[in-house]
């Protein structure tokens, strides 16, 4: 959580030290030093290779380390100052880097019989760097326990209690992991094929962070089980969102958007259906805005960025942004990307990936 966008910029600034900021190009010096807030984002760049970019709230890239293949999503920890970008699914590297510039990037890579699902969370004290496994022979989602003080070993997993898990978070405390198990089936040999969808149990599980057990585990009602759960956030009352992508058929108006707290019942949002069908059944990002208590949804196949308001799940704001994005919190609001190289009112000659995430630092 962040007092304001401008700490945000100092901090970093502070944080990074006098050898990340002088090895800056002046263009990018000039672009961090107006900047209110500083994001990573996995991208394509005009030639087709991939890289993850620093980058301030107006779209100017400041900072670009090239990866090995197509990243989806990163992790952040404020303790640390790291942020990881994970590869797209079925990838099997991660890649770590200093935000702070006083470490060389690691590059790690998933265990035999696993790949990565593109996502994953530091622990609150930044020691632990949990990711989203497919032991896909066994056809189990898996959380891979990586050591975040010794070149990110693994040192053990965890279930997810359930099939393809995509997204995953640590409450506020640490003491729970929280992990949105798609309930899709999928493995390397076929691609990116999903193998199950007549016969799909999404679910959302909350899993103990220091033993693996099982807390509690909530399956999407029969009536919607073709509602594939992928992306969460906490909100400052430590209530879980999450967002969905609908695997039936497409003239359907299914619930996309909903939250939950630990010893609760899921809950739907009850969007308009002109929105429900505005994000075409698909929601490819969530975030949570805690400061102003606003939730924001993103849609890339319905070419749209939509607010909710956290209290009262009413629909707020809805915005065109052709092939959009990731989504994160900006001050003054959200900050929405698009594949098309748009960043808020910006527009970079690269494609920006799926998801955003805001760094500071501590």
């Amino acid at each position: 959580m962040w007092n304001s966008s401008a700490i945000d910029r100092r901090g970093f600034v502070k944080a990074a030290g006098l050898t990340f900021v002088a090895a800056l190009q002046p263009r990018a010096l000039m672009a961090l030093g107006r900047a209110d807030a500083v994001y990573a984002s996995g991208l394509r760049t005009a030639d087709g290779s991939y890289a993850i970019a620093t980058v301030t709230e107006r779209g100017e890239i400041v900072d670009q380390l090239a990866l090995p293949a197509r990243a989806h999503g990163m992790a952040f920890s404020a303790k640390t100052g790291k942020t990881v970008a994970f590869a797209r699914r079925p990838g099997t590297y991660a890649m770590i880097f200093d935000s702070r510039g006083k470490a060389e990037p690691v590059v790690i890579a998933a265990a035999e019989g696993r790949h990565f699902y593109g996502h994953g969370a530091f622990s609150t004290d930044g020691r632990i760097l949990y990711a989203s496994e497919n032991d896909f022979d066994g056809n189990r989602g898996m959380i891979g326990l990586y050591d975040a003080t010794d070149r990110f070993v693994r040192i053990g997993e965890f279930e997810t209690h359930g099939v393809g898990p995509h997204d995953m978070t640590v409450s506020d405390d640490g003491r729970m992991l929280i992990v949105a198990n798609g309930g899709i089936e999928t493995h390397p040999d076929f691609g990116r094929t999903k193998l199950n969808l007549a016969r799909m149990q999404p679910s959302l599980a909350l899993i103990d962070a220091a033993t693996g057990a099982l807390i509690e585990k909530h399956v999407l009602p029969q009536q919607w089980a073709q509602v594939s759960t992928r992306h969460v956030d906490i909100d400052s009352a430590g209530r879980i969102w999450f967002a969905c992508q609908y695997e039936g058929h497409r003239n359907d108006l299914p619930p996309l958007v909903g939250s939950f707290a630990k010893g609760e019942d899921l809950r739907f949002v009850n969007l308009p259906e002109e929105t429900t069908r505005r994000l075409a059944n698909y929601v490819g990002a969530i975030a949570v805005n805690r400061i102003d208590g606003l939730v924001g949804v993103t849609s890339p196949k319905g070419g749209a960025a939509v607010t909710i308001d956290a209290r009262s799940g009413r629909v707020l704001r809805e915005e065109i942004v052709p092939e959009a994005a990731g989504i994160a919190p900006s001050g003054d609001g959200f900050a929405v990307s698009s594949y098309e190289g748009d960043f808020l009112s910006s527009r970079s000659d690269v494609a920006w990936d799926q998801h955003i995430v805001r760094i500071s630092a501590k």
